[in-house]
């Protein structure tokens, strides 16, 4: 556990440092947290080293009194079968931002870039962004998406800069053989 938190803190790290200069990220104008609280199917992404063989990969927050954003992220890695893996970063929203950025934090002092670059009005589909324009994650409340709205999607995510080379969609096969243990509450 130790080592997969290390490398998610280097590669955090090392793409914090680069120097290139990106447009700002587009933002919604608003993001109510209580409403964006909750499951998110990873539909796609430009993974981190850790997850990019995750499977039905679920990214779950609430909010706590104090303000934070607890999330807890749940994939298999690297098939259908395999077990539960689990990551439980915490989040901060960045003052005057709306709502629509956070500071993600996996091992402490350390905090990540986390940016809600786009929402749907129904908050059905997001794009979760970095400025450093090196991740990018699909979320949405289902695990599929119709055909218009997931190429939608790779328009948006493409216009905001990135390597749609890099960009994979997630394997979601849904129900799973194993059911999921229920979150704690943090």
């Amino acid at each position: 556990m130790r080592t997969l938190l290390a490398t998610i803190l280097i590669t955090l790290l090392t793409a914090c440092s680069s120097t290139q200069d990106y447009p700002p990220l587009p933002r919604p104008e608003h993001v109510d947290l209580q409403r964006f609280m909750g499951d998110w199917y990873v539909i796609g992404f430009i993974p981190l080293a850790p997850e990019k063989d995750a499977h039905n990969g679920i990214e779950s927050y609430e909010l706590a009194e104090d303000g934070r954003i607890n999330t807890t992220y749940r994939f298999r890695d690297g098939s259908f079968e395999a077990p539960l893996k689990t990551f439980t970063p915490t989040a901060w929203v960045v003052e005057g931002s709306n709502n629509s950025q956070w500071k993600m934090q996996f091992i402490w002092p350390f905090k990540a870039d986390y940016r809600i670059a786009y929402l749907a009005p129904d908050y059905s589909v997001t794009i979760i962004a970095r400025q450093s324009r090196d991740y990018v994650w699909l979320l949405a409340r289902t695990p599929e998406l119709a055909e218009d709205v997931r190429q939608d999607m790779e328009q948006r995510i493409a216009a905001m800069g990135y390597s749609m080379e890099r960009f994979i969609y997630q394997p979601q096969r849904w129900p799973e053989d194993e059911k999921r243990p229920p979150l704690s509450s943090n």
